[in-house]
């Protein structure tokens, strides 16, 4: 995770300074992953463990990052390395939509988050969802709502622990999903 520690508007968009023990490895010009948004890394202060990146008003207006205070923490995933093993679904950081959390069950070491969301994209019970850019397993599914369970490890090592009911959240669909529903659409429409 890394924390907000400054946020500077410029014209359209947003600056942000974020705090890690990661920014020492960050190189310029690096995609990394905020909560499930792709975010180019434009400076580096090693010594002070922050970097910062600049969100466009597309990206603010597509996700849930104007909504970001000072001093919150957000989920961090590197770019995967093509040398490397393959964990959790593909994951592109391209937020689809925005989702509200609008249940929170515990269930006794594990917790059940239920969201929902506007549009067509679909979800399929046991397949892939990343929700603010953590890739997670589908257990139930229904159209504009699907639940997940965290298990404690994600819980701690994430922001879930500090999710409300009623807090907006960025979801990216399974890439591969969205490549059949778009066929199937284009199918239909011949």
């Amino acid at each position: 995770m890394a924390r907000v520690v400054q946020i500077e508007k410029h014209q359209n968009n947003i600056t942000l300074t974020l705090t890690t023990a990661l920014a020492p490895s960050f190189n310029v010009d690096q995609s990394v992953s905020h909560n499930g948004c792709c975010l180019t890394v434009v400076h580096v202060n090693p010594s002070a463990a922050e970097y910062q990146v600049t969100a466009i008003h597309e990206t603010i207006v597509k996700t849930n990052l104007a909504d970001w205070k000072l001093g919150d923490l957000v989920n961090l995933e590197r770019s995967m390395q093509h040398n490397g093993r393959l964990d959790g679904h593909i994951v592109q950081g391209h937020v689809d939509t925005v989702g509200i959390c609008n249940a929170i069950e515990d269930q006794e070491g594990s917790w059940k988050f239920t969201f929902t969301y506007e549009g067509d994209q679909l979800t399929v019970e046991k397949g892939s969802i990343t929700v603010n850019g953590v890739s997670l397993t589908v257990v139930d599914a229904r159209p504009n709502q699907f639940s997940v369970c965290i298990i404690p490890y994600t819980y701690e090592h994430t922001t879930f622990h500090q999710l409300a009911i009623g807090d907006r959240v960025n979801l990216e669909f399974d890439i591969i999903g969205k490549y059949v529903q778009q066929y199937m659409k284009a199918y239909e429409n011949r």
